[in-house]
């Protein structure tokens, strides 16, 4: 800039200049015409800097599951950061890390036993791909190469993540991404699966989709399938009954890795720990982030299974057995964070907790059938999506208006993508906010042309 900038001191919290700042998947100039700013937050409420509550129905952006400013999670990150802000994890490491490892392979299933960690799950994502192409080099199958994806799929923004993604606005700007990428049919057909609760009977037969891919590319050529186990930022479709199993049969039977994105569906959101013991399966590696700090410290990581580790424990013990990591995995901050987290998880039992209130979230959820302007809606654990019918000739700005109106007329925060809104609130919402919340989603819907 050529002029600088000042911040009146007694006026910090409301911006006078909205020009600098680039906002993410966000159309910026909509936005600065009418901002929709957050002060601070506690428990299930974000504040807006003139005071007003808004419920927050999204937990963040799917990632506080235990609400806002939890004292236990806010004081570890003080203490950690007077105790040791930085060390290392390149040659050197420091003892938390290994602790909130441990607290990890324990809550995973199996023998996914290690973890590497990383900032973000774009990050741990990207790892989580590389990691399974070395896998194959370091076995002597180096001609297995070829990722598989999903449609529809949402695997962070790093360039491998969009290249096994499946959204197209996600990929169509950014050329041809990584070679060797094929994709499985989404999961989705409202004709069968309309106002579903949990996992849709209709659909399992769509990963037999896999023995197609195969066939075209044979088995020598394919390193891994990533999945979300519940497809979240694309609308939240949650895997049809015996999904999930097949793959793991059909990769099993075939030598391919089969790595869960977890980054939404673990630590509690669908009731467990993960989403894969909330569905009997177990994958090679599981892909975490949002939850494993409640939002609070950027984490990231994968949780491998013991064969993957142990292929890279071989030749001389003082060479890098894998070319990979970044400067700030296992952020001392981050890591007291997580370990801090991990107890309020336990201690407060919130995967058990949105585990009981399924039913009842599910029932609130569905009471909107037959508003206006409602297509479908899907429930599973603690997540909810209700898709809108387009605007004619306008597609996604039914929603838009949704969202901004449940924002400055409703008190409330709600995620949209295309013309679907998605809640996700912290585990720790109850009864009555429940029905606070589908109340002003009601009156939001009468009152939406």
């Amino acid at each position: 800039m050529s002029v600088a900038h000042q911040i009146d001191p007694v006026d910090e919290l409301s911006p006078n200049d909205l020009a600098a700042f680039w906002l993410p998947f966000t159309p910026n100039r909509a936005f600065k015409k009418r901002p929709r700013m957050i002060a601070r937050a506690k428990d299930l409420h974000y504040f807006t800097p003139d005071g007003r509550a808004v419920l927050d129905a999204t937990a963040g952006l799917w990632c506080c599951n235990a609400g806002h400013a939890r004292k236990p999670i806010v004081e570890a990150i003080q203490k950690q950061a007077a105790e040791l802000d930085y060390a290392p994890s390149f040659q050197f490491a420091h003892p938390k890390a290994f602790k909130l490892s441990n607290r990890l392979a324990m809550m995973a299933p199996a023998d996914l036993d290690h973890v590497f960690f990383a900032n973000s799950g774009s990050e741990a994502v990207d790892s989580a791909l590389k990691i399974a192409l070395a896998y194959w080099n370091v076995k002597g199958k180096g001609s297995k190469t070829r990722l598989i994806g999903r449609e529809r799929g949402y695997h962070g923004v790093g360039f491998g993540g969009i290249s096994v993604g499946g959204i197209v606005n996600n990929r169509k700007f950014f050329g041809g991404l990584l070679t060797g990428v094929d994709h499985l049919p989404h999961t989705y057909n409202r004709a069968e699966q309309a106002f579903s609760r949990g996992e849709p009977e209709w659909g399992g037969h769509l990963a037999d989709e896999l023995e197609r891919i195969v066939a075209l590319h044979d088995a020598s050529t394919i390193a891994a399938v990533i999945v979300e186990p519940m497809a979240g930022s694309t609308g939240v479709l949650p895997p049809p009954k015996g999904y999930l199993k097949r793959l793991r049969e059909i990769c099993d039977k075939h030598d391919i890795l089969l790595v869960f994105d977890e980054v939404i569906t673990a630590f509690g959101r669908l009731g467990f720990g993960t989403a894969a013991e909330r569905y009997g399966v177990v994958p090679d590696m599981i892909t975490f982030a949002k939850g494993v700090t409640s939002g609070t410290v950027p984490m990231g990581g994968v949780i491998v299974r013991k064969h993957i580790y142990d292929a890279f424990m071989n030749g001389p013990e003082h060479v890098i057995e894998l070319f990979h990591g970044y400067t700030y995995s296992a952020h001392p901050i981050a890591v007291a964070a997580g370990l801090a987290t991990l107890d309020l998880y336990r201690d407060e039992g919130l995967f058990e907790r949105a585990r009981a209130m399924e039913g009842e979230w599910a029932d609130a959820a569905m009471s909107l059938k037959g508003r206006r302007n409602v297509a479908d809606i899907r429930t599973i654990g603690l997540v909810a999506a209700i898709d809108l019918d387009p605007r004619p000739g306008s597609p996604g700005a039914r929603a838009y208006d949704a969202m901004d109106r449940a924002f400055h007329d409703h008190d409330v925060m709600i995620r949209i993508t295309g013309d679907t809104i998605a809640l996700s609130p912290p585990l720790t919402i109850g009864t009555a906010e429940i029905g606070s919340l589908f109340d002003r989603l009601g009156k939001l819907l009468d009152g939406l042309d």
